[in-house]
C-alpha cells in the first residue's frame, strides 16, 4: 500500500574557502590582471591551469609562462537550462579549451549563441570581467573570435586566499518510520520504534544497524535524558545562530537506547559534564511544524546527575 509520507525542499550551502599557495596564487592574480598563466613542466609542455607539482619528475611547478586569451574548442556540450551558480544564465556551452601557447584545455563556458554555432575547432576568445579578483570567475566566459595578448606587465601580488560559494538544492522525502517522528514532534510527542531483533528503542526510528531489519513496536520516550558525551563550540563561523562559547551533547532520552544530538543552554559551558540531566524546552506552540527545529534546546532538569553505569553502553 502506497503510504504518502512527508516532503520539504532543502539546502545545503557554505562558503568554502582555501589557500592557494605559490602556483595557484600566480595564476589568479594573472586573472586579475587580464592576463593567463601557464605552467611548463619538465617535458616542456605548458598546462593552464598550471600544476602545482611535475606529474613526472614530482618537483614544484616555478615556471609560469603567459599564453595567448584566445584558444581553440577541443570538444564541448550544450547547456539549454542554466543552474543557479553556473557563469551565465542563459543557455551556454562548456567547452574544453585549449589557449594558444598551451598543451592542456581549460574547462570554461562558451557565450555562443546558439547550440547550432558551437562546434569543435572553433576559435573563442575571452571575455573578462568588469569586477576581477583574483577567481577563476574573473574569466566571465568565452565568446567567438581571436584576441591577442597585450604588452608583458609586471606580475603583481599573487593571491593567497579564494572564496567559492557551494550550493546544494534538494528535496528530501522520508521513510514511514521518519514521517511518523516528525508528526508526533508536531503533536509534542516523542517517538521512537523498537527493533524486532536486539529490541533496542532508536529515536530517531531507523533501520536498526546491527540486525538491518525494520522497527516496529512504537515507543514514546520521555523529553528528558542524560547527557553522555558533548563538545564546546569555541570556534566561530559563517551563519553562526550562537555566540561561543555553546554545547553541543549527545542526549539519551528517558527509554530511548541512541542519544539524540542537540544544544544544552540556560547553564555556563563550562559547567556541562557527562551524566547531566536535561530537560526538552520546546518553542512556543505556535511556531511548531513537522520538524525537530520544535525543541529548541535541552536545559538542566534540576535532577541529580545519573551515574555513569546507567549510560555506559550508550556512548
Amino acid at each position: 500500500m502506497f503510504v504518502e509520507t512527508l516532503a520539504a525542499p532543502l539546502t545545503i550551502a557554505f562558503d568554502y574557502t582555501r589557500s592557494l599557495g605559490p602556483v595557484l596564487g600566480r595564476f589568479m592574480a594573472g586573472l586579475r590582471d587580464r592576463r593567463v598563466m601557464g605552467g611548463r613542466t619538465a617535458d616542456g609542455r605548458v598546462h593552464v591551469p598550471p600544476l602545482e607539482y611535475d606529474p613526472v619528475t614530482h618537483e614544484p611547478v616555478t615556471d609560469l609562462v603567459e599564453v595567448a586569451p584566445s584558444g581553440t574548442v577541443i570538444s564541448w556540450t550544450w547547456t539549454g537550462r542554466p543552474l543557479e551558480g553556473q557563469p551565465l544564465d542563459w543557455p551556454f556551452g562548456w567547452a574544453l579549451i585549449r589557449l594558444d601557447g598551451a598543451d592542456t584545455a581549460l574547462l570554461h563556458a562558451v557565450d555562443a549563441g546558439s547550440a547550432e554555432a558551437m562546434r569543435t575547432g572553433m576559435r573563442v576568445r575571452i571575455r573578462w570581467a568588469a569586477d576581477r579578483v583574483g577567481h577563476i570567475r574573473d574569466i566571465e566566459c568565452f565568446e567567438p573570435g581571436t584576441a591577442t595578448a597585450g604588452p608583458p606587465g609586471p606580475e603583481s601580488e599573487p593571491v593567497t586566499m579564494m572564496t567559492t560559494p557551494i550550493r546544494l538544492h534538494y528535496r528530501h522525502t522520508t521513510s514511514v518510520e521518519e514521517d511518523r517522528y516528525l508528526r508526533a514532534l508536531a503533536e509534542g510527542r516523542i517517538i521512537g520504534q523498537r527493533c524486532p531483533a536486539c529490541r533496542k528503542v532508536y529515536v530517531p526510528p531507523r533501520f536498526c544497524p546491527a540486525d538491518g531489519v525494520a522497527p516496529d513496536e512504537v515507543v514514546e520516550v520521555a523529553g528528558r535524558g542524560t547527557v553522555t558525551t558533548f563538545c564546546v563550540v569555541n570556534v566561530p563561523f559563517a551563519g553562526q545562530r550562537l555566540t561561543p562559547p555553546y554545547v553541543v551533547a549527545q542526549v539519551l532520552l528517558d527509554g530511548a537506547d541512541i542519544p539524540v544530538p542537540h544544544l544544552i543552554l540556560g547553564v555556563p559551558a563550562e559547567e556541562v559534564r557527562m551524566g547531566l540531566r536535561v530537560a526538552a524546552v520546546w518553542r512556543d506552540r505556535a511556531d511548531w511544524g513537522t520538524t525537530p527545529e520544535n525543541i529548541s534546546h535541552f536545559a538542566p532538569s534540576g535532577e541529580p546527575d545519573a551515574a555513569y553505569e546507567t549510560y555506559a553502553e550508550h556512548l
